[in-house]
C-alpha cells in the first residue's frame, strides 16, 4: 500500500501539471519569442516556460510552504519538510516554440532524496501519465477512466524501437550523432521526439522498447523515470550507475542490458 503522504503529493502534482498544461496550451501567444538561451543559442527559454514554473511553484508553496524546489527555470530552495519538488515546466521547449505538439509538463516529488510521485502531462495529446512509488504507472487520456501502463514484452535488440535526444551544444550533438549512426544497424529504428519526459512515458505505455540520452538534468527525467520503472522498465546510467548527466538509459528488461552495453562500448557518455 502506498504512503498517504505520497498519494497527497501525487494529487497536488496532478493539479499543478494540469493547470500549467492549460496555461501553456491555451495561453501560447501567436508571436511567441525566445526570452533567453541556456547552454547555447539554440537551447531556448520562452516567456511561457517562466510563467508555467511560477504557476507551479506558487500553487505548491501555497499548499506546502515548507517544501523545497528544483526547477529548470531557476526555482531552487532547500525546504525543511524533507520533500523536494523537481520541476520541468515545459519539456520540449523548441517543439513548443515551433508549434509542434510533443511537449510536456513534468513534476516529481522527492522524499529524503527518493522520487515518490511523478506526473507528466502532455496537453496536445490529451494524455497525463502518473505514478506513486510502489503503486504502478497509470494514464488518463481520450479513453474512459485510468489505464494502467505496462511496457512492451521484451523484443530482441535488433527488433527494438529506441528513442533518443540530442544536446544543443554542437560538439556534444555531433558525438551523439556518431553514436546513433553506429547504433542504428543494431536496432529496428531510432526515434527523436524532443521531450525526454514523453519518451519515458511512451516506454511505460508500450510505445517504445528503449530510450537513451546524454546530457539530461534531474528535472528532465525525475517524473518519467519513476513512471517507466513502475510500468516494468529498467532504468540507469552507465553500468552500475543511476541515470545522470553522463547517460540515461531506460528500456524493457530484455533490451536494457544489451542497449546499455552497446552505449558503453560506443562511448555514449563522452566526446
Amino acid at each position: 500500500m502506498t504512503d498517504a503522504l505520497h498519494t497527497d503529493l501525487l494529487a497536488l502534482a496532478r493539479e499543478a501539471a494540469r493547470r500549467a498544461g492549460e496555461l501553456l496550451r491555451d495561453g501560447r501567444p501567436a508571436d511567441l519569442a525566445v526570452a533567453a538561451t541556456k547552454s547555447s543559442p539554440i537551447d531556448v527559454v520562452t516567456e511561457m516556460d517562466i510563467a508555467a514554473e511560477k504557476l507551479i511553484t506558487d500553487l505548491i508553496s501555497e499548499r506546502r510552504p515548507d517544501d523545497g524546489f528544483l526547477g529548470e527555470e531557476g526555482a531552487s530552495t532547500e525546504g525543511t519538510s524533507g520533500v523536494r519538488w523537481v520541476i520541468d515546466p515545459l519539456d520540449g521547449t523548441v517543439n513548443y516554440l515551433y508549434g509542434l505538439p510533443t511537449w510536456s509538463v513534468s513534476i516529481a516529488a522527492e522524499q529524503d532524496g527518493e522520487t515518490v510521485a511523478g506526473v507528466v502531462a502532455a496537453p496536445m495529446r490529451g494524455e497525463t501519465y502518473h505514478a506513486v512509488r510502489g503503486g504502478g504507472a497509470w494514464a488518463t487520456g481520450p479513453w474512459e477512466g485510468e489505464r494502467r501502463l505496462s511496457c512492451r514484452p521484451t523484443a530482441p535488440l535488433d527488433q527494438a524501437l529506441v528513442s533518443t535526444g540530442f544536446n544543443y551544444v554542437t560538439e556534444v550533438r555531433t558525438h551523439q550523432a556518431d553514436v546513433a549512426q553506429r547504433l542504428i544497424p543494431r536496432l529496428r529504428d531510432i526515434r527523436r521526439g524532443g521531450s525526454a519526459a514523453i519518451d519515458l512515458c511512451d516506454l511505460a505505455a508500450g510505445r517504445l522498447d528503449g530510450y537513451y540520452e546524454r546530457g539530461l538534468n534531474p528535472w528532465d527525467v525525475a517524473a518519467g523515470d519513476l513512471i517507466a520503472r513502475e510500468a516494468g522498465a529498467l532504468t540507469g546510467g552507465r553500468p552500475g550507475e543511476r541515470p545522470s548527466w553522463d547517460l540515461t538509459v531506460a528500456a524493457t528488461p530484455g533490451v536494457f542490458e544489451p542497449l546499455q552495453r552497446l552505449l558503453e562500448d560506443f562511448g555514449a557518455w563522452h566526446d
